[in-house]
């Protein structure tokens, strides 16, 4: 019988978010001034869409696992309108996601690598981010889109989990009447 692996390593909606971050540190040192603030809130909303994944995985409760993930989602959105409004303020079109995977071969290069690798390695050989600012952009914005997409659908088994086996308070109850023979 094959067991699924646990750990946020191997979720998808985690292991995506990895280029999201190295990507936007690319894109920022690349396009963005050096002096703006944008930078900085772009990168640590990337970094936050990827790290509170991590930590949300390792509360003992769900319901701080739900939250965080919930934050994730959140500053990737963030993540997502600075990419709009790079576009709009530089005049760049934002494409179709079928035009995207179609025209960017970054795109299912990446998901390639995530897909053949359970854990992603600590230096993954993601490919270079693309040299022009139109295919650059529309790279971000499709991948923070398929991002937030499995990140909403981890909420909602995180709830369904929630709603079958109980939070984390539940447990210690029930392990404190069974302990006391009730």
């Amino acid at each position: 019988m094959n067991k699924k692996q646990a750990g946020y390593q191997y979720l998808l909606a985690y292991k995506i978010t990895v280029p999201i971050y190295d990507y936007t540190v690319e894109f920022t040192k690349r396009r963005v001034s050096n002096y703006s603030r944008t930078v900085d809130q772009m990168v640590q909303a990337a970094r936050s869409g990827m790290q509170n994944i991590a930590e949300g995985s390792k509360q003992q409760s769900l319901s701080s696992y739900i939250k965080l993930v919930g934050v994730a989602r959140g500053s990737l959105e963030e993540l997502l309108n600075d990419y709009y409004a790079f576009a709009r303020q530089n005049n760049i079109a934002i494409w179709e996601k079928e035009r995207a995977k179609r025209e960017i071969r970054e795109i299912g290069e990446i998901w390639a690598i995530i897909r053949t690798n359970p854990i992603l390695p600590d230096s993954p050989a993601f490919p270079s981010l693309p040299k022009s600012r139109e295919q650059a952009v529309n790279l971000l914005i499709t991948i923070i889109r398929q991002a937030n997409y499995l990140i909403d659908r981890l909420v909602e088994s995180l709830k369904e989990k929630h709603r079958t086996e109980g939070g984390f308070s539940e447990k210690l109850y029930r392990n404190r009447k069974q302990y006391r023979g009730y």
